[in-house]
């Protein structure tokens, strides 16, 4: 059973724009990681199963898929809070690998609440292949800490 919020968890106005600008120079530009969407109850984007995400067995690497979910998760999480009263940080995550992603296609992922309390939320990220297909779905439980939010663009990191 899958239970969603009544209502939309995102706090003030950003953009997918916005998020891209901040994701330069970070591991999300390394992988590849696109934001497509920030839609009603989740936040939705694309990796691709390149060079930069496989294993030597040439599919999806399984680390590249934790990465690709905690991301989506912590900023799904940045998405929902009073960004300048509060910071989300990644607590723990697991993840099961259902199916192989293939070299050549991307994969499409989703982070949606399960839980937003008011020190801790926990997002389920679902990661599909071009097919629909599920290939991991991972949960990502993050602290919310009392202090303005650091995410920014790489000109303003300290």
């Amino acid at each position: 059973m899958r239970i969603l919020l009544p209502q939309s968890p995102w706090v003030g106005e950003i953009t997918v724009e916005e998020l891209t600008d901040r994701s330069r120079e970070t591991l999300n530009e390394n992988l590849g990681m696109e934001f497509l969407e920030i839609a009603e109850t989740e936040l939705r984007g694309r990796m691709p199963v390149d060079r930069r995400t496989v294993q030597p067995a040439g599919v999806l690497h399984g680390g590249a898929s934790m990465a690709f979910a905690e991301t989506l998760a912590s900023w799904a999480g940045y998405l929902s809070i009073d960004r300048d009263r509060f910071h989300v940080v990644g607590q723990e995550i697991n993840a099961n690998h259902v199916r192989p992603g293939r070299a050549g296609t991307w994969v499409y992922g989703a982070a949606s609440p399960l839980h937003l309390g008011r020190r801790a939320h926990v997002w389920e990220v679902r990661i599909a292949d071009e097919a629909g297909k599920l290939v991991c779905v991972s949960r990502c439980t993050l602290a919310v800490i009392e202090q303005a939010s650091g995410y920014s663009a790489p000109e303003a990191r300290a």
